[in-house]
């Protein structure tokens, strides 16, 4: 696999999980891809919740997509960075697969929104894509 095909794998299948640390505890969830690019891999969440207090602390993170028809894992380690980009935000909320996100935005003080919505971007990480038929053969580091 490219990297392209990698991208495409992404945002193809946007549910990822999420590998953080807290106390020297791995703790993983599922999350939501917004896209993944040449210019990193993007995602949200809220800043009320465990998941960002963790990355805040500790930014090494890594990410799992999984495509189930094909039978491929893409695994991709690297170090998050908190995206303080308004518009992108906008962008972000009224795109169509975010419609869950409008009445976050709507509700109240925007200000309040555009500062508990966070964004995170993953640059520069290494992928190693998983199959059954590689299980065994050594792995493929991928930069992203």
């Amino acid at each position: 696999m490219n990297r392209q095909d990698i991208f495409d794998l992404m945002n193809s299948n946007p549910a990822f999980h999420l590998a953080t640390v807290e106390d020297n505890q791995p703790r993983v969830r599922g999350m939501l891809l917004y896209k993944a690019d040449e210019s990193g891999i993007v995602f949200h969440t809220g800043t009320m919740k465990d998941v960002f207090k963790q990355i805040i602390k500790n930014p090494r993170v890594e990410l799992c997509f999984n495509d189930f028809k094909k039978g491929i894992q893409i695994r991709v380690s690297g170090e998050l960075e908190l995206v303080n980009d308004n518009n992108l935000k906008d962008e972000i909320s009224e795109h169509p697969t975010r419609r869950f996100l409008k009445p976050w935005k709507e509700s109240g003080d925007l200000q309040d929104f555009y500062n508990t919505f966070a964004v995170f971007r993953l640059r520069n990480g290494i992928a190693n894509a998983w199959t059954i038929e590689r299980n065994f053969s050594p792995k493929d580091e991928i930069k992203l």
